[in-house]
């Protein structure tokens, strides 16, 4: 896996002196991602907070220190800038509350906003010190100012009364693929229910609708929006699995599976996420089960669908998104 490069800048940032770290105490490090170079920081000392599912067990894997939420007091900080505005504010006040006046370093892209980030901090009255830039990007520490205005909380009302959290997908409405998603599922859904990549739950919700359904499994890779689900799902039936959909795996076969699968991590779209959902919804399902799936009208997802299922066909959708349904799938070894 390749070294995230922000990893890299922040290596740089410590050999230039451009930032520094107390000599003692933990230190927070929020939203590190697969593959980043952490080796500029003291291992013994780290607390890693980082609520997806693959992340976290990159680094747990790795013998770090991982937790879903920041523990205890820290004497420093890192934040490396994710790209959700709302998420990056939420992640500083954090760190700024945790370290109560020691140093927050802050790494991001400038694709990301890392800089009207620093010109925000500064007007909250942080005091920014000396900034590295290299590789697109920027490393700062900030220490002081107030940040209560950045504190959200874990959750705020979203959409139509829904629980959801900043930095969560489609936090500020309800997905409009999902929408058309759920007008397209019948109304005689029945048994054994999966819904991978569920988000908040609001196809959860659609699915629970219907009287047949004797179980619906979420599984969400995003801890935030799990915890979101957790709010939103009010019913016995629902059950939830905080996990990467792509490596689920599951003792009996699901009668249906649907999904709105996600189809980018960064800002590039990869339909090569998408066709590994399809790939688990085919190993998920009972032989005799089906898929609902939407996505978006420019996403290459046909031969991925006839390659892992017998029957397929598009039901419905509009310029933006398209609905299939495919059933017989090509059983593999689980």
């Amino acid at each position: 896996m390749p070294v995230n490069m922000s990893g890299s800048r922040l290596s740089l940032a410590f050999e230039n002196d451009t930032v520094a770290l107390p000599t003692a105490g933990q230190i927070a490090v929020f939203g590190p991602v697969a593959g980043q170079d952490l080796s500029a920081l003291p291992k013994d000392r780290l607390q890693l907070i980082q609520g997806f599912y693959p992340d976290h067990q990159f680094f747990s894997e790795r013998g770090y220190s991982v937790v879903t939420q920041a523990e205890g007091e820290s004497a420093a900080a890192v934040v490396f800038l994710p790209r959700a505005k709302a998420e990056g504010r939420q992640l500083l006040a954090m760190a700024m509350k945790l370290t109560d006046g020691g140093p927050v370093i802050v790494d991001g892209l400038k694709s990301s906003g890392i800089d009207s980030f620093q010109k925000d901090c500064r007007k909250l009255g942080a005091t920014i010190g000396a900034v590295y830039s290299k590789a697109h990007g920027k490393t700062f520490t900030a220490n002081g100012g107030d940040f209560s205005s950045w504190q959200v909380g874990a959750t705020f009302n979203g959409p139509k009364g829904f629980v959801t959290a900043p930095g969560v997908f489609s936090a500020d409405g309800i997905d409009p693929g999902s929408a058309v998603l759920a007008a397209a599922l019948p109304e005689k859904l029945k048994g054994r229910v999966a819904d991978l990549g569920a988000g908040w739950g609001y196809l959860a919700t659609e699915i629970l609708k219907r009287p047949g359904v004797t179980a619906c499994h979420l599984i969400e890779a995003d801890h935030a929006a799990l915890d979101c689900a957790r709010k939103n799902v009010d019913d016995p039936r629902a059950d939830f699995h905080w996990a990467d959909a792509t490596e689920f795996m599951f003792d009996e076969g699901f009668d249906q599976i649907v999904m709105n699968p996600p189809f980018h991590t960064g800002r590039a779209a990869e339909p090569a996420l998408g066709r590994a959902f399809i790939a688990s919804a085919a190993r998920l399902l009972a032989p005799r089960g089906t898929l609902w799936l939407v996505a978006n009208r420019h996403l290459p997802y046909e031969s991925a669908l006839s390659t892992s299922f017998k029957d397929v066909s598009e039901l419905t959708g509009d310029r933006s998104f398209k609905v299939f349904r495919a059933a017989k799938p090509v059983q593999r070894k689980r």
